[in-house]
């Protein structure tokens, strides 16, 4: 679909801003060495990537950017449609029970090596992530519901639940499937040199650069059938005006995650072609609601306070009501965003329109801050990324500013992805920015506000540390309920203790968009996803 989302007119783009001219020069000339342009009769893709990708060992963390680049490499049992619907990949399933799943592998479809995949490949791809040590945020999760595997014959497993789990579509839509024969005792040097990187998808890694490009070949005998582009090269481009640059060059055929300075200039160039569409990925704030005293929260004087104000629903409720929802939506993302009350998008299973966005009530939050004790407010540190999201840095500085209106002086700790996500999961930021893109709200509950627990798999990316035994009950509710309609309404009632409860603060929904040339078309993904073996050429001609 072609774009009809506005967004201001007249926006003016930073791309030759004197601080970028270096870095787009140097990244440009590189790529006109390495990329050669998309013309008639070519069948090599460039695409520029908006964030980086940190590891090719498919089962160490769960992080969108590095699954952009796997899932090149490495197929799913489950798929997942552009609008986040489960769908047969690797293989279809039936329920002989609610507690047993029997999954059917597609027969002939083969590794990169030449092997047929089998149902031995797809058992120790489960087994495998139990093995992973000091992950981030690794796949346990998905895998921990499974208490009994049992492989039936070459081509059909069946899995157990100890409880009806109505989600198991959805966990294995992530877990990409490996090569017995070429994982075992595999390192994470030996997926990032290709070594280890045998998947059945539609593209064999050539060579992996982190911070710099990904080389992939077509993998012909894909079982989707044979692709148009015989080479692929995912560009890591975090900075936006270089991104927008290569674009412009001609040297990349397509970019995600457009600027929104630069969104106006691209929809008026006859030469290209945007697609737009509502994310899954909810941008809203942590709070540290666990610790008495959580880094960067402390009085005006920069002194300890006596108690953590975050833990007073009052002072999180001040907050929230401090923040100008719509204001960020329109002026700092340019229209590409909606307000936000959910823990999930508008699109996503378990989203709940009744819920909604916190009204801007600056007098009200002071009000709130007084009643809480701190009539004169505190200090805190808001953390953010600053080359993951669509401006998020700037978005951190606007909600800074709000908060320092009703008293709430805050500074803002902006950092690259690695080195914020790295601190992130140590928790060493009292309140923090992160952006989760999920398939249901319960899923996203479980991971982002369910009391930590390795063992259950929940607060795998609580960074808040909030625990409330009355949520976890209705998210283990829906999470054990096949039925869809009844899941949902849980979901829902989960969602809305969730907002309740503030338990963190939703700021708004993300509006994704790609561009390319005119020769391309793409489908926009709901999940954010950029997949080369999506991209078509038009009329059939690359």
């Amino acid at each position: 679909m072609t774009t009809t989302l506005s967004t201001r007119a007249g926006a003016r783009s930073p791309l030759f801003s004197s601080r970028f001219v270096s870095a787009t020069r140097r990244t440009l000339a590189a790529l006109l060495l390495a990329a050669p342009a998309l013309h008639a009769g070519a069948t090599e893709l460039n695409i520029g990537l908006s964030a980086d990708v940190t590891t090719f060992d498919p089962h160490f963390v769960a992080a969108q950017p590095n699954l952009t680049a796997q899932k090149h490499v490495f197929d799913t049992l489950v798929s997942v449609d552009e609008r986040g619907r489960p769908i047969p990949g690797l293989a279809t399933w039936r329920t002989p029970d609610t507690l047993t799943w029997e999954f059917t592998l597609r027969k002939g479809v083969k590794f990169h090596d030449g092997a047929e995949l089998t149902t031995e490949d797809v058992m120790f791809s489960l087994d495998r992530p139990y093995t992973i040590t000091n992950s981030p945020g690794g796949y346990i999760t998905y895998v921990r519901p499974i208490v009994a595997k049992q492989i039936v014959d070459r081509y059909t497993i069946r899995l157990k639940t100890a409880t009806p789990y109505g989600a198991l579509p959805q966990d294995l839509s992530e877990l990409l499937i490996v090569s017995r024969k070429a994982a075992t005792g595999a390192t994470a040097e030996d997926f990032d040199s290709g070594k280890a990187a045998i998947g059945t998808g539609p593209y064999k890694l050539l060579r992996f650069s982190r911070g710099n490009r990904i080389d992939l070949a077509r993998h012909d005998a894909h079982w989707r059938g044979k692709l148009p582009w015989s080479k692929v090269t995912l560009h890591i481009l975090p900075s936006d005006p270089v991104r927008t640059a290569a674009l412009l060059s001609g040297q990349i055929d397509a970019i995600e995650h457009v600027p929104t300075a630069d969104l106006a200039r691209l929809r008026k160039n006859p030469d290209l072609r945007l697609e737009q569409t509502v994310s899954w990925r909810t941008i809203f704030l942590h709070l540290d609601q666990q610790r008495d005293q959580p880094p960067g929260i402390t009085a005006k004087s920069g002194k300890p306070l006596d108690k953590n104000p975050l833990k007073d629903i009052r002072v999180r409720r001040a907050l929230s009501k401090a923040i100008n929802r719509q204001a960020i939506a329109e002026r700092v993302m340019e229209g590409l965003a909606l307000p936000a009350a959910n823990v999930v998008s508008p699109s996503v299973f378990g989203h709940d329109p009744a819920i909604k966005p916190e009204v801007y009530d600056p007098q009200g939050a002071k009000k709130l801050l007084a009643e809480a004790g701190y009539p004169d407010g505190f200090a805190l540190t808001l953390a953010t990324p600053n080359n993951r999201y669509i401006n998020d840095e700037q978005v951190a500085q606007a909600v800074a500013q709000m908060f320092t209106r009703i008293g709430v002086t805050t500074r803002v700790e902006a950092l690259p992805l690695a080195a914020y996500f790295s601190k992130a999961r140590k928790r060493e930021f009292g309140v923090a920015l992160l952006g989760w893109g999920s398939l249901a709200a319960d899923l996203a509950l479980r991971s982002l506000a369910g009391t930590p627990d390795p063992d259950k798999g929940y607060g795998t990316w609580n960074w808040g540390g909030y625990a409330n035994p009355q949520l976890d009950q209705i998210i283990a509710q829906a999470l054990t309920t096949v039925d869809l309609d009844k899941r949902e309404a849980l979901a829902r009632r989960a969602a809305a203790l969730a907002a309740q409860e503030i338990t963190f603060l939703p700021l708004h929904y993300q509006v994704v968009t790609w561009a390319m040339k005119k020769s391309l078309a793409y489908t926009a993904r709901t999940d954010e996803y950029t997949f080369a073996h999506y991209f078509k050429p038009v009329s059939g001609k690359p």
